[in-house]
């Protein structure tokens, strides 16, 4: 049977390499739009938890994900030889920055060298992994194409950027749009086909390039535009203005401008990465990327800043930074989620560190953070706690922090977030950005 008679009959088998907060979400997607689905991964306790019905990511419940593992719907292997049983394949793997920042596709060349081995006619191949435009044409096609199999002629590939965004409760892998990307049209096609069984809207681009540019776009916006505002958290600061007042007023504007918000770096896996590889590839063709580079510099910078904040909170009640207990609330890269990557909250508490500070955190969703000085663990959050702080950072704004109660308890607050704007009593002890 041909792969667009399988696909439109949720006969064929998809395989996804990779199952993390994009992969494993697509995984459960695919098995409920009725497809039988092969996950991937080389961490052992990962395929071992799934198989017991466990979520490790946020956005997979534990009942949502029992009800899918199964013989006739998700089951996971560390062995890369299920592949040659799968109709189609998608890459959800890691794409870090080296300590250089350049790209790292070693994840995406190893998950490709093992679908090179496994490779069948009519086979689709799908690369999600964010990356530089060229990475799917100049890296994977060659290496695919090696046994003798022509893409857009023996199999189809493309390229469909990932669009997780963890903890939105609004949008989701089904409900936001998905960019498909070919070799050619045909291929175009073929990944066009499979995802519009599983998501509800697919839109077409003319190349794999161009759905690769496409991801790197989307998260340099945000990048500049973040760094654009912490820029104007400065001079507000310089000022002597409420750079929150000024942004919220700014957004009564109906037409012309988007509000962005500053706070105390960027984290997480895609905005503070992805705007350099853009750069690195565009340093091939002797072009500098002025605005991502001058903007990775300012949002870099935001960690010192408000650690000059916390000093000069301390100093205006003749607090040395050295001795003092600061009490960081929240890890997470942002609000209402547990992932710690990038966080700017680690670089915060470094920084505090090497000053001489003692650092403890609160954090709901993140149990422990890993830094140079060793690791850490998240304390209850009693009153006696913020008393007995001389300073309370709040980092990430999550939801389920009682505001009021941490001005009200906390001898100096620090919030970088305006998470303290709806609180009355206590504004005295508040130091924003």
């Amino acid at each position: 049977m041909a792969l667009k008679e399988k696909i439109e009959s949720r006969r064929a088998r998809v395989g996804i390499i990779g199952l993390g907060y994009v992969g494993l979400p697509l995984a459960c997607e695919y098995v409920r739009a009725g497809f039988p689905v092969t996950g991937i991964d080389n961490d052992a306790s990962k395929v071992e938890q799934l198989s017991r019905g466990s979520s490790y990511v946020q956005d997979v419940p534990d009942e949502m994900l029992k009800a899918r593992v199964g013989p006739k719907g998700l089951t996971a292997t560390t062995d890369m030889a299920a592949l040659k049983d799968c109709d189609a394949v998608i890459i959800c793997v890691p794409t870090p920055l080296r300590k250089t920042r350049d790209p790292d596709i070693s994840y995406i060349v190893s998950a490709v060298d093992g679908i090179a081995r496994e490779m069948h006619p009519d086979m689709l191949v799908v690369l999600e992994s964010t990356t530089y435009p060229g990475t799917t044409e100049e890296v994977i096609r060659p290496k695919l194409e090696a046994g003798g199999l022509k893409a857009g002629r023996d199999f189809y590939l493309a390229f469909s950027p990932e669009r997780v965004d963890p903890g939105n409760p609004r949008f989701n892998t089904k409900n936001t749009p998905k960019i498909v990307g070919g070799t050619t049209p045909a291929c175009t096609a073929m990944a066009a086909a499979l995802y519009g069984k599983a998501v509800d809207t697919v839109i077409q681009v003319s190349s794999t390039q161009s759905a690769e540019m496409i991801k790197l776009l989307e998260n340099t916006f945000r990048s500049v535009n973040i760094g654009l505002v912490n820029e104007i958290a400065l001079m507000c600061d310089r000022l002597s203005l409420d750079v929150w007042e000024v942004i919220d007023a700014a957004a009564s504007k109906p037409f012309g401008f988007m509000p962005f918000y500053p706070g105390p770096g960027l984290g997480g896996h895609c905005i503070p990465i992805d705007p350099h590889y853009l750069s690195w590839k565009l340093k091939t063709l002797n072009y500098y990327a002025k605005f991502i580079e001058l903007a990775a510099e300012i949002n870099g910078n935001m960690p010192h800043y408000v650690v000059t904040k916390i000093v000069d909170a301390l100093n205006a009640r003749k607090k040395p930074v050295n001795g003092s207990r600061v009490l960081v609330l929240g890890v997470a890269y942002k609000k209402d989620i547990s992932d710690v990557r990038e966080s700017p909250a680690l670089d915060v508490i470094k920084l505090l560190q090497d000053r001489g500070a003692e650092v403890l955190f609160n954090d709901p969703y993140a149990a422990e953070v890993h830094l140079d000085h060793g690791t850490l663990r998240s304390v209850p959050l009693t009153d006696e706690l913020l008393a007995g702080c001389d300073c309370a950072v709040i980092v990430t704004d999550h939801s389920c922090y009682d505001y009021a109660r941490i001005v009200e308890k906390s001898r100096i607050v620090v919030d970088t977030r305006n998470a303290t704007r709806r609180v009355g009593a206590g504004r005295e002890k508040i130091a924003k950005l």
